[in-house]
């Protein structure tokens, strides 16, 4: 500890927000095709060997093939935050995506309650989408 009595390592080196995460898939072409047309996230580029990247809300997603059997691995779960989760939903089951349950209730919250449900990607990598449902409480 400093003599001000804080952490030296509590402001670390100044992460402020996530910059890019990867994401493996097997079919890095199919993997692409599902998270622009399927969850509308937009392409910022592609570039070889096989590497697809979108944004999200100011976070990079890479969708990458896995280079080393230790990385060919489902990733971790992504909460993919929606204005309206039943009608996200909706869309998403048109498209053929498998969901592993439907929109529920997680918890209450002062002024909202949040939703979720979960659902598997084209790479079979678990997914989820939540939604903050205002209410009058």
């Amino acid at each position: 500890m400093s003599e001000s009595g804080k952490r030296k390592d509590v402001d670390g080196i100044g992460i402020a927000r996530i910059g890019q995460i990867q994401i493996r898939a097997h079919d890095v072409e199919r993997a692409a095709d599902f998270y622009q047309n399927v969850l509308g996230l937009k392409l910022l580029f592609k570039a070889p060997p096989g590497l697809a990247f979108f944004d999200c809300g100011g976070v990079r997603l890479m969708i990458d093939h896995p280079e080393k059997p230790e990385f060919d691995h489902p990733s971790s779960i992504f909460y993919f935050a929606v204005p309206d989760i039943q009608s996200a939903y909706a869309q998403m089951e048109e498209k053929g995506v498998r969901f592993e349950d439907e929109p529920h209730m997680i918890a209450k919250m002062p002024g909202h309650d949040l939703w979720m449900t979960s659902f598997r990607d084209s790479e079979e990598n678990l997914m989820a989408l939540m939604s903050e449902v205002k209410t009058a409480r």
